[in-house]
């Protein structure tokens, strides 16, 4: 009988030990979870700011350089219209030669291009993708 007043005794304690022992942990590693949380967060938002101030300064760059490319342009423009007025025999090869060199007249190849459509184009007398009949047979 002895024994088994110790073993329950013992089973007791164990249970009253593991208890408390589960409550320290539990009490511990949730202040842990969070920071460990936070700092991921605090990571990421600095991985982004990083990010978003490369693309400012990718796209400031973009519109340096495009803004020196546009004046360049301009500046081969007045000098060949420059030379066409300066070379040129007659009146008549000198409009000529301003005439071809009228870049702002001329159709470039971007004016020819037409962008990608996002929807099918619709046939004549026919109903459109978007009407409430379409793909329904009368």
């Amino acid at each position: 009988m002895e024994h088994s007043f110790l073993f329950w005794l013992l089973l007791i304690l164990a249970m009253f030990a593991g208890v408390a022992i589960g409550f320290l942990i539990a009490r511990l590693l949730p202040n842990a979870a969070p920071n460990r949380t936070k700092r991921q967060l605090d990571d990421i938002q600095e991985r982004f700011d990083s990010y978003q101030n490369e693309v400012v300064t990718h796209f400031t760059c973009t519109a340096t350089m495009v803004k020196k490319l546009i004046k360049g342009y301009q500046e081969v423009q007045d000098h060949l219209t420059d030379g066409a007025a300066r070379l040129a025999i007659d009146d008549s090869t000198h409009q000529r030669l301003l005439a071809t060199l009228d870049f702002d007249a001329q159709k470039t190849i971007l004016d020819r291009l037409t962008p990608p459509r996002d929807y099918a184009p619709k046939v004549p007398n026919s109903l459109g993708m978007l009407d409430e009949y379409y793909g329904f047979k009368k």
